[in-house]
């Protein structure tokens, strides 16, 4: 059996602080944890860290007491007007904390000028030794596996490229498994696992909601979640992304992260 490599998302550790979900991963069977440093929207959720040199600290702390690392980071998002030195300040905490992706979106309609933007992302980003890894979402201007593959190719296939594939949006676009094995291996560092009902008859704020606020845990939806990695590579590391308010209040951090990769272990495992 493949040993695969687990990562506890930040969907799924919301509640805790950067050096609370490492240690919650460690006791929990995870070997990474992504951390959201930079939120998704203004004045949306994040864990408090950028500028805050003890936060830095303890979090390294926890990583040297427990071996488990920091994969991915969240977010950066590629809009109309596009500074990739905004996010510097991210930068440098994911070199500090030798995380190996940074997530990456797609808003702008001009997909030129995305694709310019993108490749100047990965521009900046090389020193810092993480890849940029562009995520589709049907509500964003990369709806789904083939554009996303379209605007990474159209920037040149940087070393540090990457297209990130999460099992909800897989499920809400027009993305099909064989869309899934045209994408080529070395633009694949991670995909995220969980379920939903699938299809195409969702409005933006009902996809919204789900992605940020009700996933299901894989099994208890609707999505081919098997077949999808069943497509993907069988070595690929697994983030475990399943945030649900709903079933979280009964439950602690702990037990939910469990709870979630138990849940996952079964798609995945070879």
């Amino acid at each position: 059996m493949s040993q695969r490599i687990y990562s506890l998302a930040y969907l799924s550790s919301h509640r805790c602080t950067p050096a609370q979900a490492i240690g919650v991963a460690a006791q929990t069977g995870y070997h990474f944890v992504g951390l959201r440093l930079w939120p998704n929207a203004a004045g949306a959720p994040q864990q408090q860290l950028l500028g805050q040199p003890e936060v830095l600290r303890e979090t390294l702390a926890a990583q040297r007491d427990t071996g488990v690392g920091v994969f991915d980071l969240e977010i950066i998002r590629i809009g109309e007007q596009f500074d990739p030195h905004t996010w510097d300040a991210l930068f440098d905490a994911g070199a500090a904390l030798k995380a190996k992706a940074i997530l990456v979106a797609g808003d702008d309609p001009d997909e030129a000028r995305l694709t310019d933007h993108y490749a100047r992302l990965c521009e900046v980003m090389k020193p810092f030794g993480m890849s940029a890894d562009l995520e589709f979402m049907p509500w964003t201007a990369v709806k789904d596996a083939k554009s996303a593959l379209r605007i990474v190719q159209g920037a040149g296939m940087p070393a540090n490229a990457g297209i990130l594939v999460d099992a909800l949006h897989f499920g809400r676009s027009t993305t099909t498994l064989d869309d899934i094995r045209a994408i080529p291996r070395e633009l694949l560092h991670y995909a995220q696992i969980c379920d939903a009902q699938a299809g195409l008859n969702f409005s933006t704020e009902q996809m919204i909601h789900t992605a940020r606020c009700e996933r299901l845990l894989p099994g208890d939806g609707n999505i081919d979640v098997q077949g999808l990695f069943d497509a993907l590579p069988a070595d690929l590391p697994v983030s475990v992304e399943v945030v649900n308010f709903g079933r979280e209040a009964n439950t602690s951090v702990h037990d939910w992260a469990a709870e979630c990769l138990t849940k996952s272990r079964p798609f995945v495992q070879a």
